[in-house]
């Protein structure tokens, strides 16, 4: 196994810490009201949006655009019925500068086919579709 981490209840409610080899976060369930900690699926949300914004800004840095400020939102459906799955998501990518549209959209469209291993894991299960924003 080469992508091991830990998540080790707190010893109350449904309050976990998961520890990468990277570091470490806090984790909750959306039942322990009050409870601070991301809920798991907010992280799934959290790494497909991390997965594909870094994959993007280096694609971006290499095509030497001037990014100026760059955020992801991924929303997501979920299905009413335990297990409350995904089923849509959708990646905005946000992006401020003199940006080139047309290397933008290529930035995307190579991390959405090649190289988001995240994306990769979740598509073949659920919808994913994406638009991008540009602030010059």
């Amino acid at each position: 196994m080469s992508a091991a981490v830990t998540v080790t209840w707190k010893g109350e409610g449904l309050l976990f810490e998961g520890i990468t080899a990277n570091g470490r976060v806090d984790l909750a369930s959306r039942l322990d009201s009050g409870a601070e900690g991301a809920r798991p699926m907010e992280l799934l949300a959290v790494a497909l949006g991390a997965c594909t914004a870094m994959d993007v800004l280096s694609i971006l840095q290499k095509m030497r655009q001037p990014v100026e400020a760059f955020s992801v939102e991924v929303g997501g459906t979920r299905a009413d019925q335990h297990p409350k799955r995904f089923t849509s998501l959708e990646v905005v990518y946000r992006l401020k500068g003199d940006l080139d549209e047309a290397k933008v959209a290529r930035a995307v469209e190579l991390s959405e086919t090649r190289y988001c291993s995240v994306a990769a894991t979740l598509r073949p299960a659920v919808p994913i579709t994406s638009r991008c924003e540009i602030e010059r």
